[in-house]
């Protein structure tokens, strides 16, 4: 039995009509606690803990990485005691980007939080799929991932202060007062360990957010970056896009425009891996470390979408690095 069979078993009811869940809403009022809020909010209806980085080589090869972990908690109440009965289940998403290899490498996980099978507990970052875990500790957060053709064993030192996305921690993601989430990011996040192996340092990037409500429901998917700037700033921007390739909502001061644009081999799909992207008047254009940064996660999250290491410039000149995250060019998001 593999570990899809697992998911699906586990989200297989009795043919029974059993009370639907009611979930927290995200309240502006509310302020972050740390270092609970670092922890899982088992309450809510989804929840992710995402890194990704530039990592460099001892041979001077420029990586970029991504690891996910989502927590989401399915929609039907049950009172069954049963360890088997999937109150929460944790998926996984981890990519290597390496030019050399032409291509991204991926691989997902997803388990439920039955027979410690996978988790992620409260009060700090401590969650995993099998044998792959990300948790916060004294000396900052370690992350291990044992994928099918590569191996991430990397730490990350956080020299600098977290920031509270939107207001105060209280991000809107749409006009209706429950397209919310609590988010909060740390970013120019110090790396060290290996890959594959292999010793590596740089940079990263850690978004934690969890809500009830993420989406409105014309919205099809987001564009969203996340940049360390050679300055030892950072840069966070997002929009979300209607299903007919409109603005559903952006932060005020918040564009995104297309410069080029990369259709899958594989899926058909077209994104813009090229853009300029404007906050509060100051302009960075993206360009892509390699074009095919497709990451298939249909077996776990059903989606298909872009993740890519991308560098920053202010015209000509070199500014940061980041990441670059599109989805809902494949089929329109669901969450």
């Amino acid at each position: 039995m593999n570990r899809r069979d697992l998911l699906v078993l586990g989200l297989c009811y009795p043919a029974v009509a059993l009370p639907e869940v009611r979930y927290p809403k995200v309240d502006s009022n509310y302020s972050l606690q740390f270092p609970k809020d670092h922890g899982a909010h088992p309450d809510y209806r989804q929840e992710w803990w995402y890194v990704t980085g530039w990592l460099k080589t001892p041979g001077g090869e420029d990586l970029g990485f991504q690891i996910t972990f989502f927590r989401a908690r399915p929609d039907i109440e049950t009172a069954n005691p049963s360890s088997f009965t999937p109150r929460q289940i944790v998926l996984a998403h981890a990519a290597l980007a390496d030019p050399r290899f032409g291509r991204l490498r991926h691989d997902e996980r997803a388990a439920r939080t039955a027979l410690g099978l996978a988790g992620s507990r409260e009060g700090n970052t401590d969650v995993w799929v099998d044998d792959w875990k990300l948790e916060l500790g004294a000396d900052g957060y370690r992350a291990r991932i044992f994928a099918r053709d590569f191996s991430l064993e990397l730490q990350f030192r956080a020299d600098k202060p977290l920031v509270l996305q939107g207001s105060s921690g209280f991000s809107r993601k749409g006009r209706r007062p429950e397209e919310a989430s609590y988010y909060y990011s740390r970013p120019q996040l110090a790396v060290t360990g290996n890959v594959n192996e292999s010793p590596v340092t740089g940079s990263a990037w850690l978004d934690h957010e969890w809500s009830s409500q993420y989406m409105a429901s014309d919205a099809s998917g987001w564009d969203w970056c996340g940049l360390n700037l050679d300055d030892g700033s950072s840069l966070m921007a997002f929009r979300m896009r209607t299903k007919e390739g409109g603005v559903a909502y952006a932060p005020q001061g918040v564009s995104f425009e297309p410069l080029r644009t990369w259709k899958s081999p594989r899926t058909g799909a077209l994104y813009p891996v090229s853009m300029n992207v404007t906050k509060d008047g100051t302009q960075f254009r993206l360009e892509p470390l390699m074009d095919d940064q497709e990451l298939d996660a249909r077996a776990s999250t059903g989606t298909v979408y872009w993740e890519g290491a991308v560098m920053a410039y202010r015209g000509k000149a070199a500014a940061g690095r980041g990441y670059l995250e599109l989805t809902g060019y494949w089929k329109p998001m669901k969450i």
